[in-house]
């Protein structure tokens, strides 16, 4: 009796015992399970030591200080490498010779990753080299998304699969993925059946597939991340100026009669004066312009920079889930292409070609067209995959590097490289953006080994450091963003996101609207969540030119490039109010805005497509569009002009005022993509006045060969390619229909029957 009374004893008390050990294990978040990273459990966290200094008193410091370690080179490295070096106690200055993540760091798959095909390589080929450079990013992906929690994110990517024997090949890689991670894995990568995986991506093309695979990896505002890198390391006393170029390198002879760099010669680009700055360190992070700064230091030396470009479209956040990536682990090439949400849109990318050194990369239609192919692959038959939906494209230059510390030096380095020249210019290259703290981290202990310097602390002091706006941040934050101001709780959201606990400084920015609600914050486009307290602070944050604002502080212009064009002249107005611009200076700024969008960001290839569509309408479409041109050239001159357009929106009842000008540039709404139909305007705003300036945005769109006018052979042409998708919606196409109801109306009332009409013999 006692032993039957001990085993049920026994057997109720390991019952117990495992109940709660799987409650816990069920119930606890897996990362909380985990040791902390040891990083940041040994040290104390590092305070930042002052307010963000102006840029003049930035310049004023380059000026007449003199430093330990001068970086050239504002992206994601250089950045990286001022912090290493001001928190472990060097006097440290950065310049940039445009703005801040200018260049490839603002232009990326916006991913923090570790590398899913590099680990591939190393199991299938036993190499070592990418093993290790895996390792490293793993860790690298956690220390960022601890350092800046407000800009990074955990994404689920879905990798589906095709052929059901491949299923077990690449659940056992990603599975290795995870392993290699260890304690930094952000979530348990699982495996889903066909069922399932068109329940979490219903775009998905459902035909032959077996079954996905779904990882996860980091996500981030890649040009805010560079900047809060930035913004940090001046918090912690390193000067940082933008708009600051370098014209050459000053050196002199040591004690053992070595030539050795001791200075920069710099330019500041916004006012052109020149000064030199005293350094006893250069360290070189241009990434591709890598070879200009060592060119600068020995003009012999031996290229070993091969640029290539990776293009990257953005279309409208209906073509994927919100929370749920695709990644295409196969190509038609070769390559891998991602297709991520991002900011409410969809991103997808990349392509790899070799290309030219370039201030002003940009994107070609044969790239544009590759990748529209590729996800056309991957989506089901409901999705029309449409040239007209590419909101923006960009390109940017991925600086790969040979070795220059090796023999051989015609191979490409899988990893970064850091090289000290004779003269001990530092140079660091290469990589990625995941790695760009351990890169930051090696560039700085040769800069300290080579030239001999004596920081406070020697070792690294950024494995975990919190970057600018993650202190006080959490992810609820933006509800007291919302009751404490009467923000719009989209837009709480978004600063939340964008500015960690600084989106309060920006909140007490915000003008009134006037309306009942939102209290304060006036949007800057209406489908958008920026407001124009960003313009203010974002000049706070160094922007000094118009691109500095709608690429970089917002990034609008990554986004929708209509939208950056139509928000444009209310951003250079408060711009203008923070910086003391003349009017000349305003339409310079407007003018080289224009530029970059037209160019850099894909204005220019979109419309270039639209205009090479050949004409393929049917001879009953071509006489319906004849007649409906006719309608609006009433005095058959056999174009359209601006007075046409006029006198029709007017016939129409429509009359804009130049504060809405941006609602009427817009094209579409129900598409999703932050354009709105001119149908639904006309219904929504009745009777008012129609701009100047408005008219020739309307004639522009329609008006190729730019000489003022509208021809019927540019009518079809736009027509000819709305049908076959190259463009979505066309203002001067829906205004020539709205016409042509009205006019068919008109005459329907002039043809009254004598029946209808009551009337007799």
């Amino acid at each position: 009796m006692a032993s039957r009374l001990g085993k049920v004893v026994i057997g109720g008390f390991t019952t117990t015992v495992g109940a709660g050990l799987a409650g816990y294990l069920f119930l606890t978040d897996e990362k909380d399970r985990r040791w902390p990273i040891k990083a940041h459990a040994e040290r104390a966290p590092l305070k930042a030591k002052r307010p963000l200094p102006s840029r003049d008193e930035q310049i004023k410091s380059l000026q007449s200080d003199s430093f330990d370690i001068v970086i050239i080179g504002g992206g994601a490295t250089g950045a990286g490498c001022a912090l290493d070096a001001t928190t472990r106690g060097l006097k440290t200055a950065l310049i940039e010779a445009d703005d801040f993540a200018s260049g490839t760091s603002s232009r990326s798959t916006k991913l923090i990753h570790g590398g899913v095909r590099y680990l591939q390589k190393a199991i299938m080929q036993f190499d070592i080299e990418q093993y290790r450079m895996v390792k490293e990013a793993l860790h690298e992906r956690a220390s960022m998304l601890h350092s800046a929690p407000h800009l990074a994110h955990p994404l689920p990517i879905m990798l589906p699969v095709y052929t059901w024997w491949q299923v077990p090949y690449y659940w056992v890689g990603i599975k290795m993925y995870d392993f290699v991670a260890g304690s930094k894995t952000l979530k348990s990568s699982y495996l889903l059946s066909k069922k399932n995986a068109l329940e979490l991506f219903p775009m998905l093309r459902g035909d032959r597939l077996s079954g996905a695979i779904v990882y996860y990896d980091g996500q981030q505002d890649d040009a805010r991340m560079n900047l809060a890198v930035a913004l940090t390391a001046t918090r912690h006393g390193a000067t940082v100026a933008n708009h600051v170029s370098v014209t050459g390198l000053m050196k002199e002879r040591n004690s053992q009669g070595k030539e050795v760099i001791c200075g920069v010669h710099v330019k500041d680009e916004l006012t052109g004066k020149k000064w030199t700055i005293p350094t006893k360190c250069v360290i070189n992070a241009t990434g591709p312009f890598t070879d200009s700064i060592r060119k600068m230091d020995n003009p012999q030396v031996k290229e070993i920079c091969s640029p290539s470009s990776g293009v990257h479209i953005t279309l409208p956040g209906y073509y994927s889930p919100e929370q749920m990536g695709l990644l295409d682990p196969s190509t038609s090439d070769g390559r891998v292409i991602f297709f991520l949400p991002w900011q409410k849109q969809t991103i997808a990318g990349t392509t790899d070609l070799p290309c030219q050194v370039t201030h002003s990369p940009k994107p070609t239609e044969d790239e544009i067209m590759f990748i529209l192919e590729e996800v056309k692959n991957y989506l089901n038959p409901d999705v029309e995959v449409r040239r007209g939906d590419v909101l923006s494209a960009w390109s940017g230059i991925r600086p790969l590097v040979s070795d220059p510390n090796k023999p051989d030096t015609q191979s490409l380095a899988r990893n970064h490289i850091v090289h000290v020249s004779g003269s001990n210019l530092v140079t660091i290259a290469g990589g990625k953006w995941t790695t760009y703290r351990a890169m930051a981290q090696e560039a700085v202990d040769a800069a300290v080994e080579a030239c001999q310097l004596n920081p406070a602390h020697k070792e690294c002091q950024t494995d975990g450091l919190l970057l600018e706006g993650a202190h006080g941040w959490t992810p609820t934050m933006y509800i007291r963003l919302v009751q404490d101001f009467g923000l719009e709780c989209e837009v709480a959201q978004h600063l939340s996101k964008s500015y960690g606990d600084r989106a309060f400084a920006v909140a007490k920015m915000a003008a009134l609207t006037g309306k009942r609600w939102p209290i304060i914050g006036k949007k800057i486009h209406p489908e958008f969540p920026y407001i124009d307290a960003e313009i203010r602070y974002g000049v706070r944050e160094y922007a000094m030119t118009a691109v500095d604002m709608i690429a970089r502080r917002l990034r609008l212009a990554f986004l929708n490039v209509q939208a950056a064009q139509e928000a444009l002249p209310d951003i250079i107005t408060i711009m203008s109010e923070e910086l003391e611009w003349s009017e000349e200076e305003q339409k310079q700024q407007h003018k080289l805005a224009t530029e970059f969008l037209q160019n850099e960001m894909g204005q220019n290839v979109n419309r270039a497509s639209r205009d090479k569509i050949p004409i393929n309408l049917s001879k009953e479409e071509i006489q319906l569009y004849i007649k409906r041109f006719q309608i609006i050239d009433k005095d058959r001159k056999g174009y359209v002009s601006i007075n046409d357009i006029r006198r029709s929106l007017k016939s129409l009842g429509m009359k804009l005022t130049d504060d809405e000008i941006h609602i009427l540039l817009s094209d579409i709404n129900v598409k999703n993509n932050g354009q709105l139909e001119l149908a639904d305007y006309l219904q929504q705003q009745g009777e008012k006045e129609v701009s100047g300036e408005e008219l020739h945005e309307i004639l522009r769109e329609i008006d190729t060969n730019m000489n003022g006018q509208v021809e019927l052979d540019e009518y079809l042409q736009m027509m000819s390619a709305i049908k076959s998708g190259h463009v979505t919606y066309s203002r001067f196409a829906r205004m020539a229909e709205l016409e042509e109801q009205k006019h068919e109306k008109e005459m329907l009332k002039k043809k009254i029957s004598v029946e209808r009409s009551g009337g007799g013999l």
